[in-house]
């Protein structure tokens, strides 16, 4: 009897380790990622609920002496600055000067074990730094690439991220509020007092916690891009107030209104040629590798783009309860997938660069790299060609080799902006460096 339980006791063992190897390998992607990216990918019937996350995160190994990405045929890529303290956000000044902003992600209050798993990746991902808090300025007086000028250009801020000048004040969006600075063209740092613009909801545990700005060709309307607090709401919608995003301020009477909702987390943010405003947005994890695709879309005054009950202008996120298939019918669709879990972020418009030919007319984009996602996604900067005003075809590599062949990572391209030679730059996180790419 004794041996009949010993052999039952084994068998269940067996069992459940199976079972547990099956509940928690890594989902690998069915589709290759062309078939999930451009204006008409592949979703249909492909994703693939989880309940353990698949979580394959390149360990940062950096760059070694004479290493650089790669760029595309006809640019070159050299480095702009090194010795900074994790640069996120790029703001070119209109007088030329670049801002960077060295910042990370506020401590972590709450939020329990999602929190902390997250905080577990941020590390392992070379992101779990405290925040400088600082505003950063280079000038390059002779325009040779190489910034004769670094200073502190504000400090003691609070995980600050968008930057914008607007007429005779500078805006910094810090994570929990927008403020207002007196500024005149040429200062290497801000010495007045600020004015309180607006509130950001920043409650615990405040993930998503960059907010970008953009302010509207006619100087009038300031813009904020607030991300959501959740994966899919599931701490509850009361903690989504104002959040998963785009805010409108009127800067006359700073009156804010929601621009477009429904967006789970919108991070890069640029008025292309045509005056028409653009983000790109991280969308939603744990429906498998092949979902759901970060997008790139144009911001509709009104719109909602489905957070959290749906995605992809229609698809159904069961996991969201209750449903809300009744605006379903309402929700506008994205323009372009950028391609599930590569991490969206940096967004700059071609009509200011000058790289020749091949990149004028469009939109370069920064993919920071996947977490959710087997194999690897992102980790380059590519470039989405426009036509009569909207993408079209699929992304363009411009900037590689961020991964080694062995899946490690030597840098994450984070944010973009076009220096006043028509250059692009592009801040990278991890190796807390800022690359610089031209023409060839």
């Amino acid at each position: 009897m004794l041996r009949h339980i010993r052999n039952l006791a084994i068998i269940f063992i067996v069992l459940g380790a199976i079972a547990l190897w099956f509940a928690t390998r890594p989902d690998v992607a069915q589709l290759p990622l062309d078939k999930v990216t451009g204006d008409d990918p592949v979703l249909d019937k492909i994703a693939r609920e989880q309940t353990i996350p698949t979580v394959k995160i390149a360990e940062i190994v950096g760059w070694k002496k004479g290493e650089k990405p790669i760029a595309a045929k006809g640019l070159k890529v050299e480095l702009y600055a090194e010795g900074l303290d994790h640069p996120r956000n790029l703001y070119t000044m209109p007088n030329g000067d670049v801002l960077v902003s060295e910042t990370a992600a506020p401590p972590r209050v709450g939020g329990g074990l999602r929190s902390a798993v997250e905080g577990w990746m941020m590390k392992k991902a070379g992101a779990a730094t405290p925040s400088a808090n600082r505003i950063s300025l280079f000038r390059d007086a002779d325009s040779d690439g190489r910034p004769e000028i670094k200073k502190t250009f504000m400090s003691g801020l609070n995980s600050p991220f968008g930057m914008v000048v607007v007429g005779d004040y500078f805006y910094v969006a810090n994570t929990d509020v927008v403020f207002a600075y007196p500024y005149n063209a040429g200062d290497t740092e801000i010495t007045g007092k600020s004015s309180r613009v607006k509130n950001l909801n920043a409650k615990a545990p405040n993930s998503h916690w960059t907010r970008n700005l953009a302010a509207s060709p006619d100087g009038k309307t300031l813009f904020v891009a607030v991300g959501s607090n959740s994966n899919i709401a599931e701490g509850g919608m009361d903690k989504e107030a104002d959040r998963a995003r785009i805010l409108a301020i009127d800067l006359a009477t700073r009156k804010t209104v929601p621009y477009a909702v429904g967006l789970r987390n919108p991070v890069g943010l640029a008025f292309d040629s045509q005056g028409q405003l653009w983000t790109t947005v991280n969308e939603r994890d744990m429906l498998g590798s092949d979902t759901v695709p970060d997008y790139l879309a144009q911001v509709a005054e009104g719109a909602d783009y489905g957070w959290p009950h749906h995605y992809w202008g229609g698809f159904t996120d069961y996991r969201v309860q209750p449903p809300n298939d009744a605006k379903r019918q309402y929700e506008r669709r994205p323009e372009y997938a950028l391609g599930p879990h590569v991490a969206a972020l940096g967004l700059v418009f071609a009509d200011k660069a000058k790289l020749g030919q091949s990149f004028s007319s469009g939109a370069f984009v920064a993919r920071h790299g996947s977490w959710n996602r087997v194999p690897a996604s992102g980790y380059d900067v590519v470039f989405v060609k426009f036509e009569k005003g909207m993408p079209v075809g699929k992304p363009v590599p411009v900037l590689t080799g961020f991964l080694t062949k062995d899946g490690d990572a030597r840098g994450r391209p984070t944010m973009l902006a076009i220096d006043k030679t028509g250059a692009l730059l592009v801040s990278d996180d991890a190796s807390n460096r800022i690359w610089r790419v031209t023409a060839g």
